[in-house]
């Protein structure tokens, strides 16, 4: 789903503080209640390793709690060396903690992945970036205007398969990727090519390369495109390039795979039915929906090691990195990253949000040499108005600005 930087999302309520453990029960048994807040006692903050008091650290990462998210699990790579922490509940009605290296839905945190393997194979000769599409995949009769780069920048103008936008503002829907119709299907699998052939039956949104729209239909196309080219399975070019190079044993192509491995936190989402709130767990779901755009299972640590990897260029040669990186003046979005300015005090950032569809969501920044990364997973109790999920934008700038910026706002 279209995951970069979440935006603010209002809300009609208030949401009242509770305790997330004292909220918990009612949840689960469907009490109409607000969205869980904080407590001392279900918040404080996990600190797994001696000598890593950060008080900062510990303060912005508390903070996803008192706004009313379930969890959170936050690692810090700088110049003071790792820091990892955790704040809220593992599992609503428990009092674990999240783990602090446990595996989430990464979401579109797969993008920059997917658009890393394309550019290897430019980089090979296989690929040309500025090719047209629809010569790799003819079967598909794409508009021949569209090229590999315009796929990685989203800027082909695309339908977006989960529900675009008319110029006017008209929502045309798509595959659910919300409320109740997703909840009911939220364990079907989907073959790429399916989902690619439903944005191709909508129309354009506008002429390849006039304009910049996010749309998961673009990195579904690059799946496709990788498989062509390489003859193999996605899965299997992302272990080959970069999952096993960099020994990233806690991420996976999640296919059909519906649970998560291992220690995890669960993602929730509530519902009225019948005039009663009812509240699911989600943590297991299928994320084929989002073949190659969002469709990644990883840890805070795998996160760390990806990024700090390619930006500080053991991953693409420096002129692809350098494209890659080059930012289009409407999103500011490169081929697979954002690239965000600071502020004279901190400089640029290079990042990439993701999210399934419903009750997580996680983040990836790094410095531009790699070597100062912040990576976290976040869940919460979903609804329609996707609940304390208002203040992510917020709580993200606020780590960001401790890690990168010394706790200064950045102008």
């Amino acid at each position: 789903m279209k995951t970069q930087s979440p935006p603010a999302i209002t809300q009609s309520k208030v949401l009242r503080r509770v305790a997330v453990t004292a909220l918990a029960a009612a949840l689960l048994a469907g009490a109409a209640v607000a969205a869980p807040g904080a407590a001392t006692a279900a918040g404080s903050v996990t600190v797994p390793k001696a000598g890593q008091d950060r008080p900062e650290l510990q303060k912005a990462t508390q903070a996803w709690i008192d706004a009313g998210f379930a969890g959170v699990q936050v690692r810090v790579h700088d110049e003071q060396g790792e820091w990892a922490g955790s704040a809220g509940v593992r599992k609503l009605g428990q009092s674990a903690k999240p783990p602090t290296n446990g595996s989430f839905w990464a979401g579109s945190i797969i993008k920059p992945v997917t658009a890393t393997v394309v550019l290897q194979l430019v980089a090979e000769g296989k690929i040309g970036l500025d090719a047209p599409v629809a010569g790799y995949l003819p079967s598909l009769g794409l508009d021949r205007r569209i090229t590999v780069r315009m796929l990685l920048q989203h800027t082909s103008g695309l339908f977006n398969y989960t529900g675009d936008f008319d110029p006017d503002g008209t929502y045309v829907p798509g595959i659910s990727a919300a409320g109740k119709e997703w909840l009911d299907n939220r364990f079907r699998s989907y073959r790429p090519e399916e989902l690619v052939r439903l944005a191709l039956s909508k129309p354009a949104r506008f002429a390849p390369g006039t304009d910049q729209i996010y749309a998961n239909t673009n990195y579904t196309l690059a799946l496709l495109l990788i498989e062509k080219v390489t003859g193999h399975s996605y899965t299997e070019e992302m272990q080959r390039r970069i999952l096993r190079p960099l020994k990233m044993r806690g991420t996976m192509v999640a296919g059909n795979r519906t649970q998560l491995p291992g220690p995890h936190a669960h993602g929730y989402y509530r519902y009225e039915d019948a005039g009663q709130q009812k509240v699911v767990d989600i943590s297991r779901q299928n994320l084929s929906l989002l073949a190659g755009a969002g469709d990644l299972i990883s840890t805070t640590q795998d996160l760390a090691t990806f990024f700090s990897a390619l930006n500080g260029g053991k991953l693409l040669p420096a002129k692809l990195l350098a494209e890659m990186r080059k930012p289009h003046p409407k999103m500011g979005y490169g081929l697979g990253l954002f690239v965000q300015d600071l502020g004279p005090d901190c400089g640029t950032v290079f990042q990439h949000n993701g999210s399934p569809p419903q009750g997580y969501g996680a983040f990836m920044y790094s410095s531009p040499d790699g070597k100062k990364t912040l990576t976290a997973s976040v869940t919460w109790v979903d609804e329609a108005t996707r609940g304390p999920a208002k203040d992510y934008t917020k709580l993200v700038d606020k780590l960001v600005q401790e890690v990168f910026c010394g706790g200064q706002t950045a102008d």
